[in-house]
């Protein structure tokens, strides 16, 4: 299990569980290194302001966690994390690597706020 303090992904069913509860989540996909904590400290800082938002984390190296791995539109992603926005239980944004605020920010307000 990953040390954030986010909804924590343990199981392909968790990941169904999530996306039927919830009209928009952000999972990101990844480990305990210096890409991904930055993606995780920007997503808790942000749980206070898109409250219409669930943010959560999937270990990337647990079996289930080829349900992102394997997602067409990670397809060709190299580097770590894998950050997918999901909205009404289809992704509608994919990115990899680091991600600072302003690029978090960006995605979810195009992607989720205002659902293009």
């Amino acid at each position: 299990m990953l040390r954030t303090n986010l909804t924590h992904v343990l199981s392909t069913k968790d990941h169904a569980e999530l996306l039927a509860n919830n009209e928009n989540v952000m999972i990101c996909c990844g480990r305990m290194g210096p890409m991904c904590i930055p993606v995780y400290e920007v997503m808790e800082e942000l749980e206070s302001e898109y409250t219409n938002v669930k943010f959560a984390d999937m270990e990337f190296d647990i079996p289930d966690a080829a349900i992102i791995r394997n997602l067409p539109e990670c397809r060709g992603f190299a580097g770590l994390p894998f950050t997918v926005y999901y909205k009404n239980g289809k992704v509608v944004k994919a990115t990899s690597s680091i991600q600072n605020m302003d690029q978090v920010t960006s995605n979810l307000d195009t992607y989720i706020v205002n659902g293009k």
